[in-house]
């Protein structure tokens, strides 16, 4: 009886097994015939089908499935379809992750509907994933113009300005500042100079996504990446012990809006701060 038991339930799984062979090969066959007929958007079904129930084919579709999957994203953005679009690749990258082409596809079209924080991310993570990919790394550049303000670069080459944070930071961190948070850390410099400084815990947070993810980089080519916690929020988002375990008791920042009179201005006021700092207690 045991036996007569497990061979029924071998020919069951048998069974299931060969069913689900079958449906593959009906729905593969299928796709094929849509894709021969532009119908991409049943193709598109049918390989999600295809690839939910055979994960071993993923390698073997791959390319087939990434042409039927631009094809129909094109259909669904002529159409206005916003939201399908978005699904449709929501549900590539649950399925190829790690694929650098997809990640690069989903940033061409947020960036032309205007979403350019969403879109670099996208392109950076194309570019991470194969740093050899010449059309992320020209996407990801191109939108990095539109979103890295010019007054960034200025700012980074001001030798004075710069060596001006370095000592009043330094001067803080030495008088007994050594927990430090970052606001609007960009580049992740100010934060890299309270490190050096001598700081114990330094919390750095970012509001623009292109900017998290370029200080993500510049921390890390510095080898600071675990010294440095990064922060993908709004200074009025963070929370305790949430984000940051406790209370900082220095908060550096260079936020200060000098539109009308130059970085001048705010350098005078970094001067006094400095002169503050230094006066003996």
């Amino acid at each position: 009886m045991p036996n007569s038991n497990a061979k029924l339930h071998s020919n069951h799984r048998g069974g299931r097994e060969a069913s689900r062979r079958e449906l593959v090969s009906r729905s593969l066959q299928s796709a094929q015939h849509c894709l021969e007929n532009q119908d991409f958007g049943t193709a598109y079904a049918h390989y999600l089908l295809v690839l939910n129930l055979a994960p071993e084919l993923k390698t073997t579709v791959k390319e087939t499935f990434q042409f039927t999957l631009f094809k129909w994203a094109e259909e669904l953005d002529s159409l206005a379809r916003i939201q399908d679009l978005f699904n449709c690749y929501e549900q590539a990258l649950e399925l190829y992750p790690n694929d650098e082409v997809i990640c690069n596809s989903m940033g061409e079209h947020l960036f032309r509907m205007g979403f350019r924080d969403e879109a670099a991310g996208y392109f950076h993570k194309a570019v991470k994933l194969n740093p050899d990919f010449a059309d992320a790394r020209e996407n990801f550049y191109r939108v990095a113009n539109w979103l890295v303000e010019r007054w960034h670069f200025i700012m980074l080459n001001d030798a004075k300005r710069n060596l001006t944070y370095l000592r009043a930071i330094g001067s803080a961190v030495r008088s007994g500042s050594k927990s430090v948070l970052d606001i609007g850390t960009g580049t992740g410099i100010l934060s890299m100079f309270a490190k050096k400084a001598g700081a114990s815990f330094v919390y750095a947070c970012e509001l623009s996504k292109t900017m998290y993810e370029l200080a993500h980089d510049v921390v890390a080519a510095n080898n600071m990446e675990r010294e440095i916690k990064l922060l993908h929020l709004k200074s009025l988002d963070i929370e305790i012990p949430k984000h940051i375990p406790e209370r900082v008791s220095l908060v550096v920042t260079e936020t200060v809006d000098a539109g009308l009179f130059g970085e001048g201005i705010v350098e005078s006021l970094i001067h006094a701060w400095e002169h503050l700092l230094l006066q003996p207690k």
